[in-house]
């Protein structure tokens, strides 16, 4: 090679970066150019050379990068092939660049830098220690050379335990010899990086003064940043006598920068990272110096300087650290302060929980969020919650919380100094708003745990905060409400006090009830906090629902001053009724709605938790209800049936069968009559006649205000709702005794149980027909001539609400909207309410008649053939967001509350063709997906919106997950793991939460139900083949679900039969399969492995086909196989442990296990193993482990 060929390909490389890097070039251009460089890296034989020349300090920055990632290129693909003498030779030159190839620190790129330390990390990963024993004496000879030197030294060192410890980027092998070896340098290296803090940060003090040494302090200042950063690297996995070495000179020094401006963060950060050590209590006692005078001194300045600068973001990130800090001071302590162990509360606790007191007082809602955990930990520690000291904390920090309840600091708005810290941390109101909520609940439980050690200050603060708040003046601010004028909006600051004050009074009274015995409780004080609550009058809704709060709050007061509840139940109704404008004709907001409905499930509170204080009051319950009632337009029909249900729950208690089902025939009593007319038969039974009767085939020309059919609407809406009402409260005495005297016992199972029988029963089943003729007809809306029939205004009456479309995909309501705004701002919406509810709620009476009316119902005459003619017909219109409540709110109940004898008779004939169908349907869906996003290349014009797509995908995804926990539910038995149900309304983020070593539960065994379904041949395939399809549905949540309960359980059932050779196959080529669509996925990807494992090693035996499908595993090792089935299938050897069968079992299936689109087409990184450094006989460690026999001839490699 000649100097003449170097040149000249540096100059083309050169000008090809030039233009890859100049905004002006056409793309054509820069791909060509790309093209050139790339080839280079790849092919050109005198890479080394020509990477030199271009590193040259004379070069452009950009060119010098490109030379020296030409370097690291090499290095990380070709050393394996390289003569021994080049290597020296690259090894040589790099060094040479550190000690002499680069501009001063102030003055060299920060790229540049990295890329020069990353290329000797990737020397020293492949190299040390065995054949370049001196690297780290070559480190330090370079680093006294000058600042500029030691810096990139400290870089080495960071690269190089990051890509060993943190990130384990290395073959084990490998690995291990690095790690062992910093380990056993460990005491040199962290002497190292002290000295260098120690002796840069004592330089520039001196020189910062000083204008004319300005650059000197500053060079020294970034070797000071240098090497935090790099104990930052090395604090969080060396062993704690390193940190703790010298009398904790580390921690000591650390506390001593926390005052210096230019170093404090870092400082701070290593501080954090050292004090959030775990490991033996023994190791982590010294950490307790930090609980000293000097360095809680340091602390505390620190905290005070910075905070008083103002708000300037540096000293913020700063401020957020040594909060941080003292957060996991207070958790070494609550972890070290165990009863029986030597240490002691601090001497300075006291100084510590006042200055973890200023973060909660700070304006910043961040910084006072985080330190309630702690809070947390110190009240319900078994030692310091004795202590006088934290006891004396607890009335400052209830005082804190007051303030901190009060939700004030949107980053749009100027109102509080909290918004100014609102803007650095969060994006918008929505945002900020999801961070008050959470943490408003987190104050709640700490609030409690501090009540629990001091319940009547507690109460005492919420009654003087109580009484304030009702004599204040109103302020509804700048913002007047739509609702009216001069009401409250949610940012009013009269409304956020109330709000405040209404969560504070409700934590902290419920924590007392609990905590005093009933005769310390102060009930007369109580009571007059309940008078003064009682005989508060305001007409503005939002402040009216926090009185509501307030009322139940304190109605526990009422069981012992039982003449109160009159009193109480006035104001209740009095609230069911509230207008903020009587009689008008304007759509109600959310803010009056929301005010009805709050009274109406304070009601229902009541009469649920304190049925027997209420019952004396029935009559009067009662004819209040009747009197509401008799109006058919004052309450909407959701009110009317809160309280009739209000009413049921208190008939419970009469404990008298006949009694209490002739109080429901008259309750039911107009339902009855509206429910059986003829007309109303017809309308249910005729989906023509039903859209014409709820309006839906109208065409409306003021959708605001007109709307005709709505009475006709609310009377089928109140029916519905009634019957939902009673079916869900109406029940028998718990007790057997009293059950069997009020007449409910019917007689006992053959298994001893007893059968009850529920006095609604009779008139629910008179209702039963209608209900399935309005399902049937509600179903079959859906067909293509019926939805041709609704009228202009509603031709969308049958799609989505957009709360709910919002809810699916994950997006935030805007703020004001959900107050201010009517709840339905059309006909059309109120429309699409009225469908979404109805259909809900008839599905809903349906999944309660089980539990509520049991055998009464089980045994109506051909259950199963009129559930499979009204609920389960024209599923295939009905689209998929009406198809997943139906599974979950009907069938999952239906089927988990009936007794085993009806398994034969109802639900085998019901799940068998639905199991089916539902497989058919998901299958459609997922190929659909699949299809889509491989079409997303050629990107077709297509009319379907991007967002409709992911909504349509979320809720193909979230069906799955409902059918596989369907399915789940009715097969499996999980001994002793709590099912964990998809009720959530969006289950969108539990991806992230997905376990990484997945062992399924061994005790997963199939239910009663599991079995007769697997009895069944075409229920047994449907099922089977659901199951082990959905391993490659891309749902990964699904997936892991389905592989870890359902999978292996049903399988086994199947095992002791004949099952055909391609059966078996296609079981275990669907989890290669579902390997391949989420092996990216650690926790899928153990799971699948593992399911793969199980039947490989119970079929393989039986099946020699298993190996044919094993052949065809990309890259499968043939000899690695045979080993492997040959261990398998020859009894006699000794079984290897489990753990390194599945592991050989894992090697050999790689080829299947998808990688992550990033990783996809990364060209391989081969690192070779170096001679092993311990012999099978360890020695000592103070031998030098580089003088090791095998290493002779070897460590004279890389001699400097």
């Amino acid at each position: 090679m000649s100097a003449e060929q170097v040149s000249s390909l540096c100059e083309q490389l050169v000008k090809a970066v030039t233009v890859i890097m100049d905004p002006a070039s056409t793309q054509r251009y820069r791909l060509e150019a790309l093209k050139f460089c790339e080839e280079f890296k790849e092919k050109c034989p005198i890479c080394v050379p020509c990477g030199l020349k271009l590193a040259e300090k004379t070069q452009t920055a950009i060119v010098r990068h490109f030379g020296m990632q030409i370097l690291e290129h090499v290095v990380k693909f070709r050393w394996n092939n390289m003569p021994r003498l080049e290597k020296v030779y690259l090894k040589n030159n790099v060094m040479g660049l550190i000690s002499s190839g680069t501009q001063s620190i102030l003055e060299e790129e920060s790229h540049i830098k990295d890329v020069l330390s990353r290329i000797v990390v990737e020397m020293i990963k492949r190299e040390w220690p065995q054949h370049w024993p001196d690297m780290l004496k070559e480190l330090d000879t370079l680093s006294k050379q000058g600042e500029t030197q030691t810096e990139l030294v400290m870089f080495i060192l960071l690269r190089l335990a990051e890509d060993v410890v943190t990130f384990q980027t290395l073959p084990t092998q490998r690995r291990r010899d690095i790690q062992q070896t910093l380990t056993q340098n460990m005491e040199k290296i962290f002497c190292f990086l002290l000295t260098t803090l120690q002796q840069n940060v004592n330089k520039y003090r001196r020189m910062k003064t000083d204008l004319a040494q300005e650059p000197k302090a500053q060079a020294n200042c970034r070797v000071g940043i240098a090497a935090l950063n790099t104990l930052a690297g090395y604090i969080d996995w060396v062993a704690l006598s390193h940190i703790t070495a010298d009398n904790c000179k580390l921690l000591e020094m650390l506390c001593l920068l926390l005052n210096e401006p230019e170093l404090q963060i870092g400082a701070a950060e290593c501080l954090l990272i050292a004090v959030s050590r775990k490991g033996k209590l023994e190791d982590r006692k010294p950490l307790m110096v930090l609980f000293g005078d000097v360095a809680m001194h340091y602390i505390l300045s620190a905290a005070q300087t910075a905070d008083g600068e103002g708000l300037v973001e540096k000293h913020y990130v700063f401020l957020k650290r040594l909060c941080q800090v003292l957060c996991a001071l207070g958790s070494q302590l609550c972890a070290l302060l165990v009863s029986d162990s030597d240490v002691e509360t601090p001497a300075n606790f006291g100084k510590y929980l006042d200055s973890f007191l200023a973060f909660t007082t700070h304006p910043s809602q961040f910084l006072r969020s985080s330190t309630q955990i702690t809070w947390g930990a110190l009240f319900r520690h078994e030692v310091l919650s004795r202590d006088p000291l934290l006891l004396a904390m607890i009335p400052k920090y209830l005082r804190a919380s007051m303030t901190n309840l009060v939700k004030v600091g949107f980053p749009s708005k100027t109102d509080s100094p909290s918004c100014e810290y609102s803007r650095f941390d969060f994006d918008s109101d929505e945002d900020f708003n999801a961070f008050f909520n959470s943490f408003r609940a987190q104050q709640g439980e700490v609030m409690r745990m501090a009540c629990r050690l001091d319940p009547r200050t507690g109460f005492q603060m919420a009654g003087e905060w109580l009484k304030y708040q009702l004599t204040a003046p109103v302020d509804t601010g700048p913002m007047n409400s739509k609702t009216g004028e001069g009401l409250c909006s949610i940012f009013s600051p009269s409304f956020v006090q109330w709000d405040a004050m209404t969560f504070f009074s409700e934590s902290v009274i419920s924590q007392m009830f609990r905590t005093l015995d009933k005769d310390e409780i102060p009930v007369n004080d109580g009571i007059d906090l309940l008078q003064l609550v009682l005989n508060f009058e305001t007409k503005d809704p939002l402040i009216l629902s926090c009185v509501l709060t307030n009322v139940s709050a304190l109605f526990p007061f009422v069981t012992y001053r039982p003449e109160y509840l009159p009193q109480v139940l006035s104001k209740l109704f009095a609230s069911v009724t509230f207008e903020v404008i009587e009689e008008s004709k304007a759509p109600r907001t959310r803010a009056v709605k929301n005010v009805r409905r709050h009274a109406c499930s304070s009601i229902i509170k009541m009469c649920r938790d304190y049925p027997q204080l209420v019952l004396p009051n029935f009559e009067m319950l009662y004819n209040h209800v009747k009197q509401l009632l008799s109006n058919e337009l004052l309450l909407t029909q959701m009110e009317k049936c809160a309280l009739m249900e209000a009413l049921v729950l208190i008939s419970n208690q009469f404990k008298d069968y006949e009694r209490q089902k002739v109080f429901l025939e008259e309750l039911m009593a107009p339902v009855a009559g509206l429910w059986l007319s003829p007309e109303m038969q017809r309308v249910l039974s005729d989906p023509e006649a039903f859209i014409s009767y709820v309006g839906a085939d109208n065409k409306i020309a003021d959708p605001v205000l007109e709307d005709p059919s709505g009475l006709n609407r609310s009377r089928i809406s109140f029916c519905v709702y009634t019957i939902l009402g009673v079916v869900k409260r109406a029940r028998w005495p718990a007790a057997t005794e009293e059950a069997k005297a009020g007449g409910f016992l019917v007689g006992y199972m053959p298994s001893g149980s007893p059968i009850y029988r529920n006095p609604c029963t009779e008139q629910v089943l008179k209702l039963f027909d209608n209900l399935l003729a309005l399902i049937r007809t509600h179903n079959n809306l859906y067909m293509p001539e019926m939805v041709a029939r609704l009228g202009e205004t509603f031709a969308k009456a049958l799609d989505m609400l957009e709360v709910e479309k919002n809810a699916i995909l994950g997006l935030p309501q805007p703020l004001l909207e959900l107050y201010d705004s009517p709840v339905y701002k059309t006909v059309l919406e109120r429309m699409q309410g009225f469908f979404c509810t109805l259909y809900d709620n008839c599905f809903h009476i349906l999944g309660n008649a089980g539990p509520s009316m049991q055998q009464d119902f089980y045994t109506v005459e051909g259950l199963a053939t009129q559930l499979l003619s009204t609920a389960f017909i024209n599923l295939n219109n009905i689209p998929d967001y009406r198809l997943r409540p139906m599974l979950r709110v009907f069938v999952k109940p239906l089927v988990l509350s009936c007794p085993s004898e009806h398994y034969e008779t109802l639900v085998c004939p019901m799940l068998g063709p639905l199991f089916t169908y539902l497989h058919m349907r998901l299958s459609q869906k997922w190929q659909v997906i699949n299809q889509r996003s491989m079409l997303c290349e050629d990107d077709a014009a297509d009319d379907n919106p991007e967002s409709q797509e992911m909504l349509e995908e979320q809720l193909v995804r979230l069906l799955t997950r409902e059918v596989m926990d369907l399915i789940t539910v009715c097969c499996v038995s999980k001994k002793g793991v709590e099912h964990n149900t998809t009720a959530a309304a969006v289950d969108g983020d539990d991806d992230e939460a997905m376990a990484t070593e997945v062992t399924p539960p061994a005790s997963a065994e199939l239910t009663e139900l599991g079995k007769c379904l697997m009895k069944q041949e075409d229920v047994c395939t449907a099922l089977l083949i659901t199951a082990y399809t959905s391993l490659s549905w891309k749902d990964t949540l699904s997936c892991q679900r389905t592989t870890t309960q359902l999978c292996w359980p049903l399988l086994k059932q199947v095992l002791p039969g004949n099952l055909l050779p391609d059966a078996v196959s296609w079981f275990f080529t669907s989890v290669l399969k579902g390997l391949q669509t989420h092996g990216q996925h650690d926790g899928c990807m153990a799971a699948l492995v593992h399911l793969a494992f199980q039947i490989y090693e119970a079929l393989r035996p039986r099946y020699a086909e298993l190996k044919a499908v094993m052949e065809q595993v990309p890259g499968i090792q043939r000899d690695s196989l045979e080993q492997f089935d040959s261990k398998l299938l020859n009894p006699t050897l000794q079984k290897v442990a489990d753990k390194r069968r599945k592991d050989h079992f894992k090697r050999l299936i790689t080829g299947c296990i998808g990688k992550p689109l990033g990783e996809q087409f990364r060209k391989e990184v081969h690192i070779r193993n170096l001679p092993s450094l311990f012999k099978k006989v360890k020695p000592s460690l103070e031998t030098d482990v580089l003088e090791n026999e095998d290493g002779e001839g070897l460590t004279a490699l890389f001699e400097p």
